[in-house]
């Protein structure tokens, strides 16, 4: 049934390949990766009736989300990821490992940022996975780390605080561009809700976050 799922997802959306807009599409992300050359609001309008109209018990969510994951083009995978934020309320922490699975395959910002929103949803509706947050912030690889440090954006008044200052201090030693991004990027979107705690983290530990994180935690303050 997944696969059939899947299959309807890529009846939709190869028709609509446009291999001239996939060039710049492909060199954006530094010709690591293949692409159909369709724009976000085309691919999300071609399959929006299917994604709303999905099986949503999560091994059917997930089926899909696995055979969109295998093909070859990188807007399978947008689309993916777009099927199960839109069914997020429908997945549970126990749904986590899968998802981490997919951080680690073919890895680039695009995927694990829009994963990282997933699981920031999956994690608010049950608190108690935030300790599956505390094991990930120390995860070998750094794209499962980004993943942890971003996990809380757009959780305003939500946030752990203290969470997101220990995650934060925990990376900050770290020289990869993706982390210190991503640690710049959670203060930056929690100022939005409070900019006098960032002000006050920032001030306090200006001396180690690196220069790109100061920046970013920053611009709304």
């Amino acid at each position: 049934m997944s696969t059939m799922n899947a299959s309807a997802f890529e009846h939709r959306l190869r028709p609509l390949a446009d291999l001239e807009r996939a060039v710049p599409m492909r060199a954006y992300m530094k010709d690591q990766f293949a692409f159909l050359g369709l724009p976000a609001p085309v691919r999300r309008a071609a399959v929006k009736d299917l994604v709303a109209a999905h099986p949503q018990d999560p091994g059917h969510l997930l089926g899909t989300a696995e055979a969109l994951w295998r093909l070859p083009e990188r807007e399978f995978r947008y689309t993916a990821i777009d099927l199960l934020h839109h069914h997020h309320r429908r997945l549970a922490p126990a749904q986590l490992p899968r998802l981490q699975d997919w951080l680690l395959r073919d890895s680039w910002w695009d995927t694990v940022d829009g994963l990282a929103a997933v699981i920031g949803r999956i994690v608010l509706a049950g608190r108690g996975a935030q300790v599956t947050m505390d094991a990930w912030i120390a995860h070998p690889d750094f794209w499962v780390r980004r993943a942890a440090m971003l996990h809380q954006l757009g959780w305003k008044g939500a946030t752990d605080t203290a969470r997101l200052g220990r995650h934060a201090l925990l990376l900050a030693e770290e020289r990869e561009f993706f982390i210190r991004k991503a640690i710049g990027w959670a203060l930056r979107d929690y100022a939005r809700t409070d900019p006098a705690f960032v002000r006050a983290f920032v001030d306090a530990h200006r001396a180690r976050l690196s220069p790109l994180s100061l920046r970013e935690a920053a611009k709304h303050c």
